[in-house]
């Protein structure tokens, strides 16, 4: 099942987990999830999102839901700062069987061309769940760190998702 840009054809499952005490709450609306829900269907994956608060259990309660559920490809949105609550890669790197350390490392060298803080961002990249596993990504919380995650991880995607059902390097 590998997911092409002129469309899939059986579509990809893709989550997008926002976390955020804030937007949990109901105390401000949560921009970056929509923005990456509006363009992974735009490449077309079948997305869905879900909103939890920050912390490591209801990250990994969210991750290992989305795997579950059959979601191929799992964004998570905020947490991964160095604030006493940003505990998004605390939570996702016990589901990691794998780590993708070069995207991780290469979302923060794009991030760092518009922002220096970028280099803050503890984001985690890896394979999840039983084989043929899930990918996993941590970005930043905000649109425009979404923006240009996105813009790194959709190309590699389906050559991922491909080597992950045993495709041809």
């Amino acid at each position: 099942m590998e997911h092409r840009h002129d469309g899939p054809e059986s579509p990809v499952h893709a989550r997008v987990i926002t976390v955020s005490d804030r937007s949990s709450r109901g105390e401000r609306p949560d921009a970056s999830g929509p923005r990456a829900v509006e363009r992974l269907e735009a490449e077309g994956y079948l997305v869905d999102s879900v909103l939890v608060p920050d912390g490591a259990d209801s990250v990994a309660d969210a991750i290992g839901s989305a795997i579950r559920n059959g979601a191929r490809l799992v964004i998570t949105s905020g947490g991964t700062g160095v604030g006493p609550r940003d505990l998004t890669p605390e939570g996702t790197r016990p589901l990691l069987t794998r780590e993708l350390p070069g995207i991780a490392e290469e979302l923060r060298r794009e991030g760092a061309r518009n922002t220096k803080m970028a280099v803050l961002t503890r984001g985690l990249a890896g394979i999840a769940g039983d084989p043929p596993g899930s990918l996993v990504v941590n970005l930043p919380g905000s649109v425009k760190a979404v923006d240009e995650g996105l813009d790194v991880l959709l190309p590699l995607v389906p050559h991922i998702l491909s080597q992950l059902d045993g495709g041809d390097h």
